[in-house]
Parts: structure tokens; C-alpha cells; sequence
């Protein structure tokens, strides 16, 4: 599936199977076209018969969900404890069908020793083992990287029990230069960011719309000592 085309060659981005078992990092800032670059990834899955699960933290209505989105596999939910979510929730993994949910942050616990209800249903073994993650973070909600930052490490142990990978996307925040962080994520589309301090390019302060500095870890036999090629990409509307 062909995404986009890099500036340096005459070459296309092309999504294949190995995304799905990578994890992919989409940094950049409000209207550069994140959810653009995650629709697309998201229609790969799809037609790669995986179904997906895509967390908004925005906790939107079902009216405020970006209209890309609402497709023949749009299956809405919004996040509570009852027992009446659980049971639309484990209908829809049941038949693999594609889950948009609608979260509120605060479901997560900001304390070490407790794992809230949203954690241990984001660690579903149904979910693990046959769904591809989006995590679409809003920056400007109160206090969320607070309690964010316990959830980023904690997918450290999630990847490790996931089939498939994941694409998490996000606004610039310094949280997001954490060595351990970067590890995390196999492919980096790294967007538009106002403060140069931000992966220390100032490159990144002039992209437009759907324009992304994009970072490849090659082969992928180890997170620690391949070898990364970087462009910028294109990704078309």
C-alpha cells in the first residue's frame, strides 16, 4: 500500500506486513496531519484482515470522531467500569470486529501498586493476541502526561505480549526524549514541533501539513544496534 514518497529519491512509501509487528511513533503538532498518516496505517490493517483497536483519549462523542474514520468497520464505544461495557467490549473482540473507543485518561491510576480497570483491559489476552493498538494522545488535557508517563512504561511489558505492534500518536512533549521511549518504537514519523529542543532539529519547526521526518530501523533484528534511515516524507491527503 503505497502512503507517500520521500523527498530524497523518486521512491514511494509503501506500507507491507512488517508494520503491523512494528511499533510506530507519529510526534507532531495539532493540523500537521496525524490523523492522516494513522488512518492510513489503520486501512492497512484492515485490509491485512487485522482488526484494530483505536483509543482516543480525547474521549470524543460519537458525533466529534474525525469523519475518516466512520466507515463500514466503525464499531464505537466510550471507556466506563460497568458491566454493560464489558459485554459490548468482549461482543465486538469476539467477532473481530474494528473498536473505536472513546477514553477518558483519568480511568488510569496514577499509583505504581494498582493496575486500574483500563490497564488490565488494554492487557486483554483477546485484545493481545489479535488486535493492532492505536493510542491517539491529546496533549492539552489536564495533567494527562502526569499520568501518562506510568501507562509508556508499562507498554514495555505490554509489547512483549502483543502478536501485533502498535502506532501511538502524539504532540511534542519532553517525556518523548526519554532513551527508553525511543526504544520503544521500531519506525519514528517524527512531524512539525514549535520548540527546536524536540529532537534538536530545527528542520522539523518548517514541515507543513502531511509532511514528516520519517526514521526506519532497517531489518529489525535488534532495537539496539541496527542501523536507521531518515528522510522526509510526503504522506498524500
Amino acid at each position: 500500500m503505497t502512503i507517500g514518497k520521500y523527498s530524497s529519491s523518486i521512491s514511494a512509501l509503501k506500507l507491507d506486513k512488517d508494520v503491523l509487528r512494528k511499533n510506530t511513533l507519529i510526534l507532531a503538532e495539532e493540523g500537521s496531519g496525524k490523523t492522516n498518516l494513522a488512518s492510513k496505517i489503520r486501512k492497512f490493517a484492515i485490509d491485512s484482515s487485522t482488526p484494530t483497536l483505536y483509543m482516543d483519549f480525547s474521549n470524543p462523542s460519537i458525533d466529534d470522531v474525525e469523519k475518516r474514520y466512520i466507515d463500514s468497520d466503525f464499531n464505537y464505544l466510550r471507556f466506563d467500569e460497568s458491566e454493560e461495557f464489558s459485554r459490548s467490549l468482549n461482543a465486538l473482540i469476539d467477532a473481530r470486529a474494528h473498536i473505536y473507543l472513546a477514553v477518558n485518561p483519568d480511568y488510569f491510576t496514577n499509583k505504581r501498586d494498582k493496575k486500574s480497570t483500563l490497564s488490565q483491559m488494554i492487557s486483554n489476552k483477546a485484545l493481545l493476541d489479535n488486535y493492532y493498538y492505536f493510542f491517539h494522545e491529546i496533549a492539552q488535557l489536564n495533567a494527562f502526561y502526569t499520568k501518562f508517563e506510568d501507562f509508556l512504561l508499562y507498554l514495555f511489558g505490554l509489547i512483549h505480549m502483543q502478536k501485533f505492534g502498535m502506532t501511538f500518536l502524539t504532540q511534542p512533549h519532553e517525556i518523548f526524549e526519554n532513551a527508553q521511549l525511543k526504544l520503544l518504537f521500531s519506525n519514528l514519523f517524527v512531524g512539525r514541533c514549535s520548540n527546536a529542543n524536540y529532537f534538536n532539529t530545527a528542520v522539523l519547526k518548517n514541515l507543513g501539513r502531511n509532511r514528516f521526518y520519517f526514521q526506519h530501523r532497517l531489518n529489525h533484528c535488534s532495537l539496539l544496534f541496527n542501523p536507521i534511515k531518515s528522510d522526509i516524507v510526503t504522506i498524500y491527503e
